[in-house]
């Protein structure tokens, strides 16, 4: 507990000390210990390792290289509450420093396992620490946010920014995160349900992305019909001139009159 946590303190400060802390050979032994028995040797374990990983993208593919991101998921997975903390918050800084090292986290199945997190954690710090890290996964591009998307992680984020009973900093990561994937995201089953539950300021950035997919997508803008979105489309009260209302002139534009 005592070395792994020392390790921390001095990588924590520069890229620079993160470098000569990995150069000591560190990997693949300090991987083992996100599997000891001790949770606080696995909490350590995974705090050295965000302390590394947040400095560079270089010192993060070195972590993903060294199979640090599928460790690291396996052991958010076998514990629970704050020892599972300095985990989430790595895959967060690993995924975001390129679309790369998130397709990493994807591919080791990251993003099932933050998804838990959302929904089983009591704790809203940790809570929010799950849905900043899903933002910084699903950011990147429409295969990042499809990738968040299917699994079913939009709505309880939502619940969450809606909800009276989570903190500040909480709704506000979990807005952030919403943001970041929504403003990527053009895979349309997982939108629709937000346009029936969505406040005002997130309702405009997801009635965006149908006004950019469905002008290319004839076979999306059949099912939007078919679905009831175009219908619920018309019912949305826009300012005239504002942003909101451009993007619906756009995706009404995509229709004959007749339908519309």
């Amino acid at each position: 507990r005592q070395v792994l946590s020392a390790l921390s303190e001095i990588a924590k400060h520069s890229v620079d000390l993160a470098e000569m802390v990995v150069e000591a050979e560190i990997f693949p032994v300090v991987l083992t210990c996100l599997k000891d028995k001790d949770e606080y040797v696995k909490k350590n374990a995974s705090t050295l390792i965000r302390e590394i990983a947040k400095h560079t993208p270089e010192l993060s593919q070195l972590i993903v290289n060294a199979g640090g991101v599928a460790a690291m998921i396996d052991c958010i997975g076998s514990c629970k509450g704050n020892i599972r903390l300095p985990g989430i918050m790595m895959l967060g800084y690993v995924a975001a420093h390129s679309e790369n090292l998130a397709m990493a986290v994807i591919i080791s199945k990251g993003v099932p396992q933050l998804s838990v997190c959302l929904s089983e954690e009591p704790e809203n710090h940790i809570k929010a620490a799950a849905a900043w890290a899903l933002g910084q996964i699903g950011r990147h591009t429409p295969e990042h946010a499809r990738a968040v998307a299917v699994t079913n992680t939009l709505p309880v984020l939502l619940s969450l920014y809606m909800s009276r009973e989570s903190s500040e900093d909480l709704q506000i990561k979990s807005k952030k995160a919403i943001k970041n994937i929504l403003q990527k995201c053009t895979y349309l089953p997982a939108l629709e349900p937000f346009l029936y539950d969505a406040p005002p300021n997130i309702l405009k950035h997801v009635v965006g992305q149908f006004s950019k997919v469905l002008p290319h997508d004839s076979k999306a803008r059949r099912l939007f019909v078919i679905s009831g979105g175009l219908k619920k489309v018309q019912e949305i009260k826009a300012e005239p001139g504002s942003l909101l209302q451009e993007y619906i002139n756009s995706i009404n534009n995509c229709y004959p009159e007749e339908i519309v």
